[in-house]
């Protein structure tokens, strides 16, 4: 049996590939996943023989994100959404731990690669933004289109790698890029046609992995303390606990309820039609001051 339920992992000419294994979900983010990629950095950390970690997904795309088609349409509490009133803190603990696992990509002393094909959605833009250095087929997508309604991107990794007026494009309109914008914006290293893309992988890993363990080490140390002291951490913080405000706000609320009575396609596809969302929920004090 193997320790991991959600992904593969392996080792072969002193690179770690990490694959999220839920290709009939598109690799969609359940309970288990953060846990696993965490675990996995971590035995990845333990093993000398270990220069270099790429993660990538099985089948059709990299990550469509967290399993909103579970978490939206389920009946009751769950861990992203609460009965009202709800409590913030509870919220806050359970995402902020996811995080910290998808983090363990960044603070490990190890490269990571994210090796994107398909679609890196939502969450899945939290993991590959969380690597060190993202790799993408021209025709692959990322981006956080839940920023237009029921999330915030707790990583909050687009800031720190596009800068305040690309991030704030991702974040507010929640558009979806190709690899071809991507890396015109500097948010992807490297596009490459798909059938390319592992080889574009492996030039990078390849130069990695000839470099001793402690350089690498003390060079993304030097450069990770860099945005450490921009702080980081505190910008992940607010965004946790915006990340719940927004599943709990009233258009977050009308979403879910969205969700259930249609199905979760057709509610995203009326989040993402360009049309107000606003004026399907009924009118709050905040609209007053517009």
């Amino acid at each position: 049996m193997s320790e991991f339920s959600t992904l593969i992992y392996s080792v072969k000419d002193r690179v770690c590939t990490i694959t999220l294994n839920r290709p009939d979900r598109l690799n969609a983010i359940n309970d288990a996943m953060p846990g696993d990629i965490a675990n996995a950095v971590k035995k990845a950390e333990r093993d000398p023989a270990v220069h270099v970690i790429v993660v990538q997904g099985a089948g059709k795309g990299f990550c469509g994100g967290y399993d909103l088609k579970d978490y939206a349409e389920r009946d009751g509490e769950l861990p992203g959404s609460q009965d009202m009133p709800w409590d913030p803190m509870i919220d806050y603990a359970f995402m902020h731990q996811n995080t910290l696992d998808f983090m363990s990509l960044w603070r490990c002393h190890k490269p990571t690669i994210a090796r994107v094909h398909g679609a890196a959605a939502a969450g899945g833009s939290d993991i590959a933004l969380c690597c060190d250095f993202v790799i993408m087929a021209e025709d692959a997508r990322i981006g956080y289109p839940p920023a237009r309604v029921w999330g915030v991107p707790t990583p909050s990794m687009w800031v720190y790698r596009l800068g305040p007026q690309q991030a704030k494009r991702m974040m507010m309109t929640g558009e979806l890029i190709d690899g071809k914008e991507a890396e015109r914006i500097g948010l992807a290293l490297e596009c490459v046609p798909e059938a390319e893309l592992d080889a574009a992988v492996e030039r990078l890993a390849g130069r990695l992995q000839g470099v001793p363990k402690n350089q690498l080490m003390m060079t993304k140390m030097v450069v990770n303390q860099a945005y450490e002291t921009m702080g980081l951490s505190n910008t992940q913080m607010l965004a946790t606990v915006f990340d719940g405000v927004s599943r709990h706000s009233p258009e977050g609320m009308w979403f879910r309820q969205r969700a259930q009575e249609v199905g979760f396609k057709q509610a995203v596809a009326e989040r993402d039609s360009g049309d107000p969302i606003a004026a399907a929920v009924e009118k709050t004090p905040y609209d007053r001051m517009e």
